[in-house]
């Protein structure tokens, strides 16, 4: 496959990873389908829905990349050495959002999400918002919510928030994960593509 067409593939391919990554970030912001904890972000929303590693990260810092690299794959201004060169500095762009959203989601997953709990049980405990499931990834052990189902029913409000929680981050994680690959290829072809050219067929 030769650099120009490689470049186009990647291009493409981009495109609805940032539209997934976009998607499922925004849908984060409501909770097991709750408008509540929107309304009260401080005290209610999970801190790394907020950070928009899916929206910036795997959405726009991979979008705006993804125009000029599959550009650099037609016919046109930029299906030469210079595109393919511009497409290395936006690949490096690509790469820096991929990277965010990928580091964010593993956090937010890691750590669980905002909800309401029990702070010692249902009979002596206070009912309170905060993240019962937070261990930090130092302890990430067979021990924490992701290998234990069972200690999902800790969060009482929203209903199922972690699962929803799990889910959303794990479309972000794999959406940021495979962005970040194609794009450090990207970075590889179009040094090739500097090197080598774009097989474009001059017109005589």
């Amino acid at each position: 496959m030769c650099t120009g067409k490689c470049a186009k593939f990647i291009g493409v391919s981009l495109f609805p990873l940032s539209v997934i990554s976009i998607i499922a970030n925004i849908i984060q912001f409501f909770p097991g389908w709750q408008t509540d904890p929107i309304v009260n972000v401080k005290d209610q929303m999970t801190p790394e829905v907020i950070y928009l590693g899916g929206v910036i990260g795997g959405g726009i810092l991979v979008l705006i990349p993804a125009i000029h690299i599959q550009a650099t794959g037609r016919e046109g201004c930029c299906n030469n050495r210079c595109g393919m060169f511009l497409s290395i500095l936006f690949a490096l762009i690509g790469v820096a959002g991929s990277v965010y959203g990928f580091a964010v989601s593993i956090v937010g997953m890691v750590n669980g999400p905002q909800c309401q709990y029990w702070t010692n049980s249902t009979s002596t405990g206070v009912l309170t918002w905060g993240r019962p499931f937070d261990t930090g990834l130092a302890n990430l052990t067979d021990k924490n919510y992701l290998f234990n189902q069972d200690m999902w029913n800790a969060c009482i409000y929203p209903k199922d928030v972690a699962l929803f929680n799990i889910v959303l981050f794990s479309m972000v994680l794999s959406t940021t994960g495979i962005s970040l690959i194609l794009c450090t290829i990207q970075v590889l072809n179009g040094l090739f593509g500097c090197l080598c050219g774009t097989c474009r067929k001059d017109k005589e």
